[in-house]
């Protein structure tokens, strides 16, 4: 039996940060076009330590094996019909070249490590049609997200996050009295202790840009604003925990808190507005969507 020239293995650099598939992929097989190497993926032909993905935005950790066979039965439409749909009121817009969502705290925005049920799958299932990932929200927050359904949108959408001509704006609930500032640091996998988070040496970090705007004083805590100018994973999270305010429900980034925690179900952190050029139009879209009734409940609480 013949072997087709594309298959083969390989394994991620152990010790390296996360990376899309897509890109690990076209590294190991760079006469690839990266449409070539996204069909492969879709169709099942690549595999993550022994569990076949069809997410070409599925993150590959260092140390993962990755297997790319030709030969691969291909993934079966019914697979897709198997996955919850969403309901009606959680598209906000869906034409043919994009959609935006309302994202439900608890659910990923893609798959990670061996789950299968993430938004985009849900969102696939409900569209009965693959969605591209542009940008992506936390497990915890909720709130407004876009997708692309064709190359070229994705291409433009991605080239509007580059440009920093997306508008994103969150609300969030944070320990302590929180002051309106500009925040802006380099973050970096690993600051030095293991942690995301800053670093002194910007050709070691990424810029990030945070604009926070208290919005109301509350017992113990203050509800903000947070306009990003990029965004950088965890940027938010970061920057109000390095500044002193961790956000209420805050699991990660507790390493500069002081005083006593306040309870919260989850991150309290909403993606509240949204706002782009339509990718094929250029017609300018925005959308607004307000706090979840969990982050409503708490925010009633310490108003008293």
């Amino acid at each position: 039996m013949s072997v087709d020239p594309r298959d083969g293995e390989f394994v991620a650099p152990p010790g390296t940060a996360a990376e899309r598939l897509d890109r690990r992929l076209r590294t190991f097989r760079p006469a690839l076009s990266w449409g070539q190497i996204r069909d492969l993926i879709r169709r099942g032909k690549v595999a993550i330590d022994g569990v076949v993905v069809t997410d070409e935005a599925a993150a590959v950790r260092g140390g993962a094996r990755v297997v790319l066979a030709m030969g691969a039965r291909r993934v079966a439409a019914s697979a897709a019909a198997a996955m919850p749909v969403l309901s009606p009121d959680a598209i906000a817009f869906s034409d043919r070249q994009v959609v935006v969502v309302r994202k439900p705290a608890g659910l990923a925005t893609v798959p990670w490590q061996d789950a299968t049920d993430a938004l985009d799958r849900r969102l696939a299932a409900t569209l009965g049609a693959p969605v591209r990932v542009v940008h992506r929200l936390d497990r915890d927050t909720s709130g407004l997200l876009m997708f692309a359904r064709t190359a070229e949108a994705e291409g433009r959408l991605t080239h509007q996050l580059r440009r920093h001509t997306v508008h994103r704006r969150y609300l969030a609930i944070a320990h302590g009295e929180v002051a309106a500032a500009t925040i802006r640091s380099w973050l970096a996998e690993d600051r030095g202790d293991g942690l995301r988070g800053s670093v002194a040496n910007p050709r070691v970090g990424k810029e990030a840009i945070t604009h926070v705007e208290p919005l109301e004083r509350l017992s113990g805590a203050t509800l903000v604003a947070c306009r990003l100018e990029t965004g950088r994973t965890h940027q938010i999270r970061i920057h109000l925990a390095e500044a002193g305010h961790m956000l209420l429900g805050e699991r990660g980034y507790v390493r500069d808190h002081r005083g006593p925690m306040l309870p919260a179900p989850r991150i309290l952190l909403h993606a509240a507005e949204l706002g782009f050029e339509h990718p094929t139009t250029g017609q300018p879209m925005c959308f607004s969507e307000p706090m979840p009734a969990d982050m409503l409940a708490v925010l009633a609480a310490l108003r008293c």
